[in-house]
């Protein structure tokens, strides 16, 4: 009989992955004293779930929020904020490119390439590196 079931279930939950899991949640549930909505005849609880999905008296997509519930550890609640920040005063804030004196906006530092290679070199390491084995050719000793 469970066969059937099912097959008169995948119109009501195509995807029979999510039917498995949402049969079982309900099989639990019954098992855990939720009422029957259709008449046990002598089934198992897993039976009894698939038919009140093909009945259609229990909607799978209350099912399947309930599923969700019962998985989630954690439930964020969205709540408003008791107050704004506050703005600071004009004379706190720091410059803002393009929305204090204009004065301000046109210390830029400019560097050349030159300069860039030059400072770039300076920090490069005078020694060979010890992950390449420490004799200076690039190879580890074997």
């Amino acid at each position: 009989m469970a066969r059937v079931t099912v097959e008169d279930c995948v119109d009501k939950v195509p995807n029979r992955f999510e039917l498995v899991l949402l049969a079982a949640h309900r099989a639990r549930a019954i098992t855990n004293g939720s009422p029957m909505t259709v008449e046990q005849e002598n089934d198992k609880n897993p039976v009894v779930a698939l038919r009140e999905i093909a009945d259609k008296t229990v909607p799978p997509a209350d099912l399947l929020e309930g599923l969700i519930h019962s998985i989630q550890k954690n439930v964020e609640v969205d709540e408003p904020e008791a107050e704004a920040a506050p703005i600071l005063a004009h004379d706190r804030r720091g410059p803002m490119l393009g929305r204090d004196e204009q004065s301000l906006d046109n210390s830029v530092d400019v560097m050349t390439e030159e300069q860039m290679l030059r400072g770039m070199e300076s920090q490069t390491p005078t020694e060979p590196s010890a992950a390449l084995g420490g004799n200076g050719t690039g190879r580890g000793s074997l």
